[in-house]
């Protein structure tokens, strides 16, 4: 399958730089991926489409400010690095630019001195492995230093660092939110419990393998990045649960989905458990956990779509994003949320009075 297959015409301005104030209000287009039929909501109205005995499952990894401004010692040259994957002895796999000006020896110095790095390895993409020296807590200076890492497409600065964050982020370790999970309120979490709805909580630290553009032509050829995952007992008894009596799995997100997947069994049953995972999933995939995704609108010809376009069909899906880019919806990682999921089942529960 060629890379091709997943491209489309994205006007610029529908590029979403600002999260709304009420993270509920965004847009939601729902699409049935059985038929490709659609219905235009709001993200609140959700709720409308889950049923008791359904399982949510949410990413609760937290971001962290992991892009840091330094100068190079001895040339005070500036250099930029993103934190992507924490090694030990405070050895960080790091993405840095310029590259050119990091070269295995190079002190690097941040915030005068109150952090520094030395660039001790350099591996795979040219991506640079740097150790750390401090006084104190190394999240607590990343704190004050770090800004957060938002995507390239967005221009505009980010006036509340936690907008770039679910309501239950919990676990720190990611380069990038999982954006779907950003359009829940704690209000509207609360509301999906009391359906009777089970919210099963994993993590998946986010790196940029996820956004990392496909650079061969033919898809099967692409390499996911490693990302590391944790799946607890507690939560793989609520999703195996489910499965059991027959209720769906509806992931929150392309992370949630790939966590449930990449511990699935062949027994369809989610294993707990942690791991690394290079899930690179794209049509011809067979799921096993999931039934329904909420997630947001992605780039052309990116793995995200790649998957996406697995669970509903490609064709379904690129004519809903051409209906999502008339109806001038919102793109990317501050805009509106799609639905897959299966539209009739709720007309039939609405003829019988649900």
């Amino acid at each position: 399958m060629n890379v091709k297959d997943f491209y489309f015409d994205l006007p610029q301005e529908l590029i979403a730089q600002d999260p709304l104030e009420d993270r509920s209000a965004s847009r939601l287009l729902v699409l049935d991926k059985e038929t490709g039929e659609i219905e235009h909501r709001h993200f609140r109205e959700v709720l409308s489409y889950l049923k008791q005995g359904d399982c949510l499952v949410i990413n609760d990894t937290k971001v962290i400010p992991a892009r840091l401004f330094g100068v190079k010692e001895g040339t005070e040259a500036k250099i930029e690095i993103l934190l992507l994957k924490r090694k030990e002895n405070d050895i960080w796999e790091t993405l840095v630019k310029p590259g050119k000006k990091a070269k295995v020896g190079t002190v690097i110095s941040f915030g005068d001195g109150l952090l520094k790095g030395t660039v001790v390895d350099v591996v795979e993409e040219g991506n640079r492995m740097i150790q750390f020296s401090y006084q104190g807590i190394f999240e607590e200076i990343l704190d004050q230093l770090g800004q957060m890492p938002l995507p390239p497409y967005i221009t505009h600065q980010l006036q509340d660092k936690n907008r770039y964050q679910t309501v239950y982020a919990k676990h720190e370790g990611s380069a990038a939110a999982p954006t779907a999970g950003l359009h829940f309120t704690k209000e509207l979490l609360e509301e999906i419990e009391q359906k009777g709805v089970t919210i099963a909580h994993v993590t998946l630290h986010v790196g940029l393998g996820t956004f990392r553009p496909v650079k061969v032509d033919e898809i099967e050829n692409h390499h996911m990045h490693s990302e590391f995952y944790v799946v607890e007992e507690s939560e793989a008894e609520k999703i195996n649960a489910t499965k059991k009596q027959g209720g769906r799995i509806i992931c929150v997100g392309t992370t949630s989905c790939r966590t449930v997947e990449s511990a699935a069994t062949e027994t369809g049953l989610i294993k707990a458990g942690t791991g690394w995972t290079e899930i690179f999933i794209y049509p011809g995939y067979q799921f096993k956990i999931l039934d329904c995704l909420i997630t947001n609108f992605h780039l052309p010809e990116s793995t995200l779509v790649m998957l996406v376009s697995t669970l509903a069909g490609r064709e379904h899906v690129l004519h809903a994003y051409e209906e999502a880019i008339k109806e001038r919806y919102r793109f990317f990682s501050f805009g509106d949320a799609m639905l897959l999921t299966d539209i009739r089942e709720k007309e039939s529960r609405r003829e019988e009075g649900e």
